[in-house]
C-alpha cells in the first residue's frame, strides 16, 4: 500500500510539475506580448508598385452549408482582377460539388478554377500540395470553408511580402457566431487567448509560432523550400511551419488583421476539432522535436517550442494529475501521507492560476466595454475550465495516438452556418450520431469526481474540493452536450 501511495504521489507531482513549466512558458509570452504592446502600433509597409500574383486556395470537402458563402467572401477581395486566381480544390463526393458549379457561374470575370482530383489521398494536405502543382501566384493565400476572408485581406497582407526572408503571414480569427451558446463563447475565449496573446508573445521574440491552416498567406517558395504539404501528421500546417522555420524561413503574425470564422456549435463537431488537433500536435512533436532540440536556437527559442509542441500533452498530465489525487485523498484522510505532502500537492495547481492570467489579459482585448468584460470572464473562465478539464480524457486519447504511431483517417469539422438561420443544427447532415466509447467514459469520471468531493465534504477535507468540483463539473457537462449532440434530432 504504501509503494501505491508513493507512485500516486509520485505520477501526482511530474504531472503538476509539467503543468507549472509550461504555465512559465505561458507567463513568458504574456510577459512578451505586453512588451510588444507597449512599442505600440506596428508600421505597415507602403503597397508595391506592381502587386505581386496570388493564388487564394479553398479546400473544401462535403460543405454543401457554406460554400456558397465562402464563394461570395473570396469574390469580393479588392485585388488587381488579373494578378489574382481562385482555386476551388474541391474533394467533396456530395451536392457540394453542383453547388460550387452553379455558384461560379455568377462570377464570370474571375480567375476561379473549380479543381477535382482523381482521389482523396492525403486529406487536406493532399488537396493543398495538388492546387500548388498548379498554382500560378508566387504569394498562396489558405481559407478553410468556414471562413469569410474580409475584401482587404489581401491588400493588408501582401506588402509585408516586400521582405525576401518572409516565409508567411498569419492573421487572427475571429468569431461569426460567438455568442451563438455558452459553448461557442468558450470556444471563444480559448482561440482569443492563443490569437491575441500566444501567437503575439511568440512571434515577437521570434519563437517558433504556427501557421493556424487557414486565414494566412504563404510565399510559394517557402512551401516548396520546406518540403511541401505533407499527410504524415494530422496537423500538415503546424508541421509546415516547423519545417520552414527550420530551414531559417521568417513567419509575421498580424493580430490587427481579422479573418471571420464559424465556430463549431455542437459538442461533436468541437470533439472531431479537437483530436484533429491535439492528435496532430503530438505527432508534429515526435516529427520534430529532435530537429528542434539539435537546432542552433537559442536556449530560450527552443523552451518555448518545447511548450508548443507539448502543449497538448497538459490533458495528459491533467488526466494522471486528477486520477492520482483520488487515492491521496484517501491516504490524507487515513494518516497515510507524510505531514505537508497533501497540502505540498496542492500547491502545484498555482500552475492553473498562471494559466489564468494569460486568459485574463486576452479577455481584456475584445471589443465590449470594460464591465461586460470583467463580468464575462468571472462568469465563463471558471466553465471554461472546467470544461477544459472534462475533454481531458477525449485529449489525452488522441495524445497517446499521436505518440504511439497509431494512424487515423483526417476527420473534418462539420460546418453550420447557424447564423443564417436557414436550418437547425440538428438537421446538419454531415453531423456524427455515432457516439464514442470515451463519451460514456466521460460520464462515470463524472460520477466518480463527484464522489470524490462529496466525500471530501463529509471529511471536512478541503484543500482540493474546488479542483474535484470542476472536474466533476466538466466531465458531466462534456458528457451530456456530447449525448445531445451526437443523438438524432
Amino acid at each position: 500500500m504504501k509503494l501505491l501511495l508513493i507512485f500516486c504521489l509520485l505520477i501526482y507531482g511530474l504531472a503538476m510539475l509539467f503543468i507549472l513549466l509550461y504555465s512559465m512558458a505561458q507567463a513568458h509570452l504574456l510577459y512578451r506580448f505586453r512588451l510588444f504592446r507597449k512599442q505600440g502600433r506596428r508600421q505597415a509597409p507602403p503597397n508595391p508598385e506592381v502587386w505581386p500574383a496570388v493564388t487564394v486556395q479553398l479546400p473544401v470537402y462535403n460543405e454543401k452549408y457554406v460554400v456558397e458563402r465562402l464563394i461570395d467572401a473570396v469574390a469580393a477581395l479588392d485585388y488587381p482582377a488579373e494578378r489574382l486566381e481562385i482555386q476551388l480544390l474541391d474533394d467533396s463526393d456530395d451536392e457540394t460539388t453542383k453547388i460550387i458549379q452553379e455558384k461560379t457561374k455568377q462570377y464570370p470575370h474571375l480567375h476561379l478554377r473549380h479543381l477535382r482530383r482523381p482521389d482523396r489521398s492525403g486529406f487536406k494536405a493532399g488537396a493543398l500540395k495538388y492546387g500548388l502543382e498548379l498554382a500560378q501566384g508566387e504569394l498562396i493565400a489558405i481559407f478553410d470553408a468556414d471562413f469569410t476572408p474580409q475584401p482587404d485581406f489581401l491588400q493588408k497582407t501582401v506588402p509585408y511580402f516586400a521582405n525576401p526572408h518572409l516565409g508567411m503571414v498569419q492573421t487572427r480569427w475571429t468569431h461569426l457566431n460567438k455568442d451563438f451558446s455558452v459553448l461557442t463563447r468558450l470556444q471563444a475565449l480559448a482561440l482569443d487567448a492563443h490569437f491575441f496573446v500566444e501567437q503575439v508573445g511568440r512571434n515577437s521574440q521570434g519563437a517558433f509560432m504556427n501557421f493556424n491552416g487557414t486565414g494566412g498567406l504563404w510565399r510559394k517558395a517557402t512551401i516548396l523550400d520546406a518540403g511541401n504539404w505533407q499527410a504524415d501528421t494530422l496537423t500538415e500546417d503546424l508541421d509546415l511551419s516547423y519545417r520552414a522555420q527550420l530551414k531559417n524561413w521568417q513567419f509575421l503574425y498580424l493580430s490587427e488583421v481579422e479573418s471571420p470564422a464559424e465556430l463549431p456549435p455542437v459538442m461533436s463537431a468541437l470533439k472531431s476539432q479537437q483530436f484533429r488537433w491535439t492528435k496532430g500536435g503530438a505527432e508534429s512533436a515526435v516529427k520534430h522535436l529532435g530537429a528542434v532540440l539539435r537546432s542552433e536556437k537559442p536556449l530560450r527559442t527552443k523552451y518555448h517550442a518545447l511548450a508548443h509542441l507539448l502543449n497538448s500533452a497538459v490533458f495528459v498530465a491533467l488526466l494522471l494529475a486528477s486520477v492520482a489525487s483520488i487515492p491521496l485523498l484517501w491516504a490524507k484522510v487515513h494518516n497515510l501521507l507524510p505531514s505537508g505532502a497533501y497540502e505540498a500537492a496542492a500547491v502545484m495547481l498555482v500552475g492553473f492560476v498562471v494559466i489564468s492570467l494569460l486568459y485574463f489579459q486576452a479577455n481584456f482585448l475584445g471589443k465590449s466595454t470594460g464591465l461586460n468584460r470583467v463580468l464575462g470572464f468571472v462568469l465563463y473562465y471558471p466553465l471554461f475550465l472546467s470544461v477544459s478539464m472534462g475533454m481531458a480524457l477525449h485529449n489525452a486519447v488522441a495524445v497517446w495516438e499521436g505518440w504511439t504511431g497509431r494512424k487515423s483517417p483526417f476527420i473534418r469539422t462539420p460546418k453550420f452556418n447557424l447564423e443564417a438561420r436557414q436550418h437547425r443544427w440538428q438537421e446538419n447532415f454531415y453531423r456524427s450520431l455515432k457516439i464514442p466509447y470515451t463519451t460514456y467514459l466521460e460520464g462515470l469520471l463524472g460520477l466518480l469526481f463527484l464522489a470524490v468531493a462529496t466525500w471530501s465534504v463529509v471529511q471536512g477535507e478541503y484543500v482540493m474540493l474546488v479542483f474535484h468540483c470542476m472536474l466533476a463539473l466538466g466531465y458531466l457537462l462534456v458528457f451530456y452536450h456530447s449525448v445531445l449532440s451526437y443523438r438524432r434530432s
